[in-house]
C-alpha cells in the first residue's frame, strides 16, 4: 500500500538518548515497508555540517545569540532546499535528529530570544512546511547532563548552566502541549528497555494512524 511521505521529527535534551531511539524507529518503520531517509539538525547537507561544526565547536565560544539563531536557519534553508524538500517530493518519508522545535526550546528558551522573531524567520524559511510527527524524549536536565557527561568531550551547547537546560526543556513541555496531535512524549529517564517498549508502541500507533486502522 502506497503511503502518504510524512515529516517525522525527534527532539531532547542532550543525554536524552536521541540516536539510540532514531535508529530504533528507522528499523521499525523500514520493517514496515516504509521508503525512508534519515538526516539531522543543524547539518544534514555538506554546507549545513560546516555550519554545525561552527554552532557545536569551541573556535567561536561567545558567539552573539543572533548569530546562532540565523546560523542555524541558515543551514535549515539548505537542508530543506538539498535534502527534505526533495524526499517528500519524491514520496518517501523524512526522519530528523532535531528541527524548528529544538531552535524554540534552545535559542528561545534557553538563550531567551523573543519567540516571535523565531516564529518570523520559520515562516521565512519554511513557509507552511511543519513536520507531521514529533517524538519528545523527556527526562530530567540533570539526569541527562550527567549521561552526556560520560560520552564525550562536551559541545558548545552541553557546556551551558543547567537553567539553560531547564528553560529548553520547559520549552519542549509547554510546545508538546500546545500540539498533543504531532507531539508523543516518551519517558526518557527510563533504561534503554523501557524507552524502547515505548518507542515501539508509539511507532505502532503512527502506522496505525497513517493507515487509517
Amino acid at each position: 500500500m502506497t503511503r502518504t511521505a510524512r515529516f517525522i521529527t525527534v527532539e531532547g535534551l542532550e543525554g536524552a538518548g536521541k540516536t539510540t531511539v532514531l535508529n530504533a524507529i528507522e528499523a521499525q518503520l523500514r520493517a514496515s515497508g516504509v521508503d525512508l531517509i534519515t538526516t539531522r539538525e543543524p547539518g544534514g547537507t555538506s554546507l549545513g555540517e560546516d555550519i554545525r561544526e561552527l554552532l557545536l565547536g569551541h573556535k567561536h565560544d561567545g558567539m552573539a545569540d543572533d548569530t546562532e539563531l540565523l546560523l542555524m536557519f541558515a543551514a535549515r534553508a539548505e537542508h530543506l532546499h538539498k535534502v527534505i524538500r526533495p524526499a517528500l517530493d519524491r514520496g518517501q518519508w523524512v526522519l530528523c535528529d532535531r528541527f524548528t522545535d529544538a531552535t524554540y526550546a534552545y535559542q528561545g528558551g534557553g538563550r531567551g530570544i523573543d519567540m516571535a522573531r523565531i516564529e518570523t524567520l520559520e515562516r521565512f524559511v519554511q513557509g507552511t512546511l511543519r513536520p507531521d510527527h514529533t517524538f519528545l524524549l523527556d527526562l530530567p536536565v540533570k539526569q541527562g547532563l550527567d549521561r552526556a557527561a560520560g560520552r564525550s568531550e562536551p559541545d558548545r551547547f552541553e557546556k551551558q548552566r543547567e537553567a539553560f537546560f531547564d528553560a529548553a526543556r520547559a520549552t519542549y513541555r509547554a510546545r508538546a502541549q500546545a500540539e498533543p496531535g504531532r507531539f508523543r512524549i516518551i519517558d526518557a529517564s527510563r533504561d534503554l528497555n523501557g524507552v524502547l517498549a515505548q518507542l515501539q508502541a508509539s511507532v505502532s500507533a503512527l502506522l496505525d494512524e497513517e493507515l487509517g486502522a
